[in-house]
């Protein structure tokens, strides 16, 4: 009998363990209880920039995976017809092949999106994030570059057309931030290429903070965050430069 009712201790205490182990999760590291549509102020300050950040790094992997959102975007249209409260603003690039909304797995309300060839931030850009997140309270700033970038290709073959000329100047600092060493620099070296990418989102990235003490100062705050991200048009995966 004592043997028994060892056993069974030492089951029952085998089975509960696992529930123990999440009780715990859940105390030490809470998530935001994110509203169905972003409709009110209220869903917009429950959570966090980082706790927004695990969302949409949540979103990409449910799009990646194929089990993205089934959402009601005639009610979404409805609820947010009369104010919006993103969570997040994105400046990405005009290409067909990166809608963030999608890709994201986001609804209508949820971001800010500034789209332009090379994701390059310039003057009017930064304007739009200043009102993104000082006036309209977005909470996280996303800088989101491409593989195979049209802008970036262009810009490795210093391209000279019309006012493409002027947008592909602001990606040359970072092809030239890639030391010459005899390698081919143009659009048909794929490494390079993808390289130049990254170093343009992360250079735009701190363009925001130097050029913007308004979004610099929310940040040093803690009440934004401001990051890099590469969207892989092969996968449908974003990675994160942290």
């Amino acid at each position: 009998m004592q043997a028994r009712a060892f056993l069974l201790a030492v089951a029952f205490t085998l089975a509960s363990a696992p529930f123990a182990a999440s009780a715990r999760t859940e105390t030490t590291a809470p998530s935001a209880r994110f509203c169905e549509t972003q409709d009110s102020k209220e869903c917009q300050a429950a959570a966090t920039p980082q706790q927004v950040l695990e969302r949409f790094k949540q979103g990409n992997e449910r799009f990646a995976s194929g089990h993205g959102t089934h959402r009601n975007y005639a009610q979404q249209v409805r609820a947010t017809a009369k104010g919006q409260y993103p969570l997040a603003s994105i400046v990405s690039c005009i290409d067909s092949r990166a809608p963030a909304e999608i890709l994201f797995d986001q609804g209508i309300g949820d971001l800010f999106n500034a789209r332009v060839a090379g994701n390059i931030v310039n003057e009017d850009i930064l304007g739009s994030l200043e009102f993104a997140s000082k006036v309209a309270g977005s909470k996280l700033i996303i800088v989101l570059g491409h593989t195979s970038c049209g802008a970036v290709k262009g810009a490795c073959d210093n391209v000279q057309m019309g006012n493409l000329t002027g947008l592909l100047a602001k990606i040359m600092p970072a092809v030239a931030a890639i030391p010459n060493t005899g390698q081919d620099r143009s659009s048909k070296n794929y490494a390079f290429v993808e390289t130049v990418a990254e170093i343009n989102v992360k250079q735009n990235v701190q363009l925001i903070r130097e050029r913007s003490p308004i979004l610099k100062e929310l940040e040093d705050k803690g009440e934004i965050k401001i990051i890099g991200a590469m969207y892989d048009v092969a996968t449908g995966q974003v990675s994160w430069y942290d």
